[in-house]
């Protein structure tokens, strides 16, 4: 209501009612200015909270280790740090060349050489010394058997016989670089991809090794016995599955003979009489069942 409004309502009201009117728009001016005020210190002790703790959480950060699977580092390139200068199988620490990557998110600590970051890589820090490359507990291995076979690899390419030639390796470790390393060379290309970085073979998480193991090694198998020289290839017992983990991506013969599944691949599909165990007596258990550990 503007001000000739007020005094026309004034000259019909009495004053005793005009003060009362004017009194109670002032206590809500002051309640509503107040209001604010208090709205404004409790955003304002808010964000001075969020600062502390901020602060709090940057000050108890541990710098002494790396971890890949911080978000900020897991969105880096591996070969940023990682950079393959040759073929050799033991991999080395990124040294003083690979500090630009670092820098852009922690210049405070490598300004100090007493930061405990600087240990992650050195053992003297004044002398630039270099520690040897650590195990790595946090990755898994990705592999695509279908995938390698298409581009021609064939199984020795990567295993190779073990155990008296009853199982087959499996590459792991700096013996499974030393493997890929064969045509995973520095700077290799395959269908217009660099397949030289870590990431090609590796991924966050768990290692999970595929056993070496398999129940038919039980029942005494060997592949030394299944070889060539029976006029066997490894795709007559194995087919590759793509898409699988890698454990699952090689399918196996069931190891029975008596028991078997009707319709599966078993030990009976070749020894049933005729293609195997022609002429032979096989009628004692110990022909094929050997040692003290095999059971029914």
């Amino acid at each position: 209501m503007d001000c000739a409004g007020l005094k026309r309502l004034s000259e019909r009201r009495s004053p005793r009612w005009f003060l009362t009117m004017l009194g109670a728009s002032m206590v809500i001016m002051l309640g509503w200015t107040f209001s604010d005020t208090v709205s404004a210190s409790a955003s304002s002790a808010e964000a001075f909270r969020g600062f502390e703790t901020s602060e709090a959480q940057e000050s108890n950060r541990d710098y002494s280790k790396f971890k890949h699977e911080n978000p900020q580092h897991a969105r880096l390139t591996c070969l940023l740090c990682h950079r393959r200068e040759n073929n050799s199988a033991r991999p080395t620490l990124p040294g003083k060349e690979s500090h630009a990557p670092c820098t852009g998110c922690h210049a405070q600590q490598f300004s100090n050489s007493s930061s405990p970051m600087c240990t992650i890589c050195h053992s003297n820090v004044q002398a630039g010394t270099l520690k040897a490359f650590p195990r790595l507990r946090s990755f898994n291995v990705k592999f695509d058997h279908a995938r390698h076979s298409s581009l021609g690899a064939a199984c020795n390419t990567c295993h190779r016989q073990n155990r008296g030639g009853v199982a087959f390796s499996i590459p792991a470790g700096l013996n499974g670089h030393t493997v890929c390393f064969s045509c995973h060379t520095p700077q290799a290309q395959s269908q217009g991809r660099n397949i030289s970085s870590c990431s090609t073979c590796h991924e966050l998480g768990r290692l999970v090794r595929t056993s070496e193991r398999a129940a038919a090694f039980r029942v005494g198998f060997s592949h030394t016995k299944h070889d060539a020289s029976e006029n066997l290839r490894c795709a007559d017992c194995h087919k590759l599955r793509a898409g699988l983990p890698v454990g699952r991506q090689v399918t196996s013969p069931v190891a029975l003979n008596h028991h078997a599944p009707e319709r599966a691949v078993s030990c009976i599909s070749c020894h049933n009489g005729k293609r195997t165990f022609g002429g032979d007596d096989f009628s004692v258990c110990t022909k094929c069942h050997k040692g003290s550990t095999w059971r029914f």
